[in-house]
């Protein structure tokens, strides 16, 4: 528990360094949008790749002392004799990281709330002064979401370790033989890993392209709207706001159809594939071997691509918030148009795909332990 907590304490200075525009990677990516808006995409997916280091350094800390502090408690196998408490410990360490479910809540609600009264800010023309306010606490918003969302993440990992454990458990129930390790060596189990971390890549690309798409066909009838209705500009006649809100809640469900069909259906096509591919080769027990090297390939994947995809995401768009302070020539210079093209990439990598992940994650483990029995020969 005290680990958890502990890694609840690391997880938002983690993120605080490379969100917050007062610290250099913030900055970093503000003094490359002076030079373009290739450099600043550059310099954004650099600070976020560099961000994966330390939560993954502490993710690691928390699961190995967890475990240890566990199994070093005392609790062994009646039959056996052998220490069983390190995926207690695991557990009350994942305990102990959702107690403060309710804190974190808070925190992710704050920058949507922040954002938000933003849009209402300059809808009702309110002098600068007050924008500048709600920039300010909706920059301290993108640091709280990506910090929650380094949590979830965090989250993920300790549950998804977890229900790794209790799948290989299950399947030894139903067998009535020992199933404690995986073999990577073996080409099929290594191939099966290959193809879960591709699965976190496919989702990804699925979630981001459905952003790009949605976000056409916004523009599309925003463009309709101005080029039919030029009165609009002028602030004479209001935007039909409802057709936007439906092409954006069509879209959505819409889109993601093909992310949830890929997320479901992945496992259970690669354990039944190599199933029939043991059957055929004569080894035991292939297709749960296989998806089980898939589910951790995937979950280190996605643990990774979800990091790097909130932290960039967060990092580009108060990189911008940045600019609008007036560094590097403040709005409306060259810096904050290269800037405003960072955030737009930004906005779909840190809303959509680096929470979508989290789900991902954890629904791929579930969905190994249920359909365990199929997998097996």
């Amino acid at each position: 528990y005290e680990r958890a907590t502990l890694l609840n304490n690391l997880f938002p200075i983690s993120n605080f360094s490379f969100t917050l525009s007062k610290y250099p990677p913030v900055r970093q990516i503000a003094a490359a949008s002076t030079t373009g808006h290739g450099t600043n995409i550059i310099a954004g997916v650099a600070v976020g790749m560099e961000s994966v280091c330390a939560p993954v350094f502490v993710i690691s800390v928390a699961i190995v002392s967890a475990f240890w502090c566990g199994r070093s408690a005392g609790l062994v196998d009646i039959s056996t004799g052998e220490p069983t408490g390190g995926l207690f410990g695991t557990a009350v360490a994942t305990m102990g990281m959702l107690s403060t479910a309710a804190y974190v809540l808070t925190m992710d609600v704050f920058g949507p709330i922040c954002d938000n009264a933003g849009g209402i800010v300059e809808m009702s023309d309110q002098p600068p002064f007050v924008r500048d306010i709600t920039d300010t606490l909706d920059a301290v918003g993108n640091t709280t979401k990506a910090t929650t969302k380094g949590y979830a993440i965090g989250s993920a990992a300790l549950a998804s370790f977890l229900l790794f454990s209790a799948y290989m458990d299950e399947v030894e129930a139903f067998t009535g033989k020992p199933f404690r390790h995986v073999d990577i060596a073996v080409p099929e189990v290594f191939v099966a890993g290959l193809l879960g971390s591709m699965l976190v890549y496919l989702f990804t690309s699925y979630a981001c392209a459905a952003v790009g798409r949605s976000a056409q066909e916004v523009v599309v009838e925003v463009r309709r709207q101005f080029r039919e209705n030029p009165g609009i500009m002028t602030r004479e006649t209001k935007p039909d706001y409802k057709r936007c809100v439906s092409i954006v809640a069509q879209s959505a469900l819409r889109e993601m159809i093909k992310p949830g069909v890929l997320a479901v259906c992945g496992p259970v096509v690669v354990g039944v594939v190599f199933r029939f591919v043991g059957k055929v080769t004569g080894q035991e027990l292939l297709g749960a071997k296989a998806v089980a090297g898939m589910l951790m390939f995937a979950t280190v994947s996605g643990i990774l691509m979800a990091l790097f995809l909130n932290t960039a995401g967060g990092a580009w768009d108060n990189a911008k918030k940045y600019i609008e302070t007036g560094a590097h020539g403040g709005k409306n210079s060259d810096a904050h148009k290269a800037a405003v093209t960072g955030d737009t990439v930004g906005d779909p990598f840190k809303d959509t795909a680096g929470p979508s992940i989290h789900v991902l994650i954890k629904m791929l483990a579930t969905i190994t332990l249920v359909m365990a029995p199929v997998f097996l020969d």
